[in-house]
């Protein structure tokens, strides 16, 4: 039989994976309506010398883009820290291992591949025309994130047993 801690904690790798699955999956549902009545043709507008073919789309690396991206960055950072922080105060960590995290390199690299991740999402949703989605993908993974880490910091620290008398 396994430890609790180690069911619990694939309970809640699961459960993640699965709220991310149907939010993700979620965005192709709600664009599925009734089409409209058919309307008279009329010619296609060309598309822009910059290569932007609809009127309300915008280039990916915008200047709002950029700030929601550094903000992940910036909240994926402090989540490093406070999680270093918790583990330097005893406390274990809950959805990885702790020898993951106490091997900062390896730490540092699965931090930087959320960021990254978190930028291919809005990047898939920006391509497929849900732009709404592309920007709600970063605000999401900033509060998430900055969630956790003020969790971190907020958690009191383990105090070692003390020895038994003799």
């Amino acid at each position: 039989m396994k430890h609790p801690f180690v069911m619990k904690n694939r309970f809640r790798v699961r459960l993640a994976m699965s709220v991310f699955l149907a939010f993700g999956c979620a965005a192709g549902t709600c664009a599925q309506e009734a089409p409209a009545a058919p309307e008279a043709k009329q010619e296609e507008p060309k598309p822009a010398v910059s290569g932007i073919s609809k009127r309300n789309e915008h280039p990916f690396w915008n200047g709002t883009n950029s700030l929601l991206f550094a903000g992940v960055g910036a909240s994926r950072t402090l989540d490093y820290f406070s999680t270093l922080n918790m583990r330097a105060r005893g406390r274990q960590e809950i959805l990885l291992n702790n020898d993951v995290v106490d091997n900062h390199a390896a730490f540092a690299t699965i931090e930087a591949a959320g960021t990254g991740v978190s930028i291919v999402a809005a990047y898939l949703f920006h391509r497929t025309g849900h732009h709404k989605l592309e920007r709600w993908t970063s605000i999401v993974h900033i509060s998430a994130a900055t969630t956790g880490a003020v969790r971190n910091y907020c958690l009191k620290t383990a105090h070692a047993a003390p020895p038994p008398a003799p």
